[in-house]
């Protein structure tokens, strides 16, 4: 009988950038040891699913993960969706740790000239050369 080294399930790894943040894929996947020894890595994606020493099939592993993958919550198949307060401490963060004339600073440019909003723009463009 095979044994399962490891399983992990699909997911999103989430990396913090000033302001904002990048979510990279990660499928699942299962490491089978095979009863010959031989160790498989096995995907949703993998084609050949057979030990290629003693050749065990092990396609019904491939339609696990599929079957489960085409089943995941939106939750985990969109975070970003679902991250509204962590998403606002982070730009409470941000905000904190850059001064008001960081060019890494989110000044909101659709909200149009409030306040002293105009005379910073003119300064900014000064500043750049225009």
């Amino acid at each position: 009988m095979a044994r399962i080294d490891k399983a992990i399930a699909a997911h999103y790894e989430t990396h913090e950038v000033p302001f904002g943040r990048i979510y990279k894929w990660h499928p699942e996947y299962i490491i089978v040891e095979c009863d010959c020894g031989q160790k498989l890595l096995i995907t949703g994606t993998s084609n050949i699913p057979t030990c290629p020493q003693c050749g065990v099939d092990y396609g019904s592993l491939v339609h696990d993960i599929r079957h489960r993958e085409e089943r995941l919550r939106d939750e985990e198949v969109h975070p970003w969706h679902y991250d509204e307060q962590s998403r606002a401490d982070q730009h409470l963060r941000d905000e904190e740790a850059c001064t008001e004339d960081s060019p890494w600073r989110y000044n909101n440019v659709t909200s149009g000239f409030v306040g002293n909003d105009e005379e910073r723009w003119k300064k900014a463009r000064a500043r750049q050369g225009h």
